[in-house]
């Protein structure tokens, strides 16, 4: 949640008008703040925070929900895999 400066939330579409012009301001590619936001639970998953801990950040009560819509495995995460898969497949 985010407030203005006399602590008035801010509603969806000024949340957005404000972080596209700090992006901008600062050269940075404009990024859908949705999209932002499963990259940043991702980020977190990654480096440890527990999952009660994900719900909890993205305003869940089921941890199964932030798991499945915005914890994404990226290509480094399914490598195991896939060279597990290539140990079964003979090095093939």
């Amino acid at each position: 949640m985010l407030a203005r400066e006399l602590g008035a939330a801010l509603n969806g579409r000024r949340l957005r008008v404000r972080a596209y012009k700090i992006m901008d301001a600062n050269g940075l590619r404009r990024v859908r703040l949705y999209d932002a936001r499963a990259s940043c639970l991702t980020y977190l998953a990654d480096n440890g925070v527990p999952d009660h801990l994900l719900a909890m950040w993205a305003g869940h009560t089921n941890v199964k929900t932030t798991k499945k819509w915005y914890v994404k495995p990226d290509v480094a995460d399914l490598l195991p895999a896939a060279e597990a898969w290539g140990g079964l497949a003979g090095g093939v």
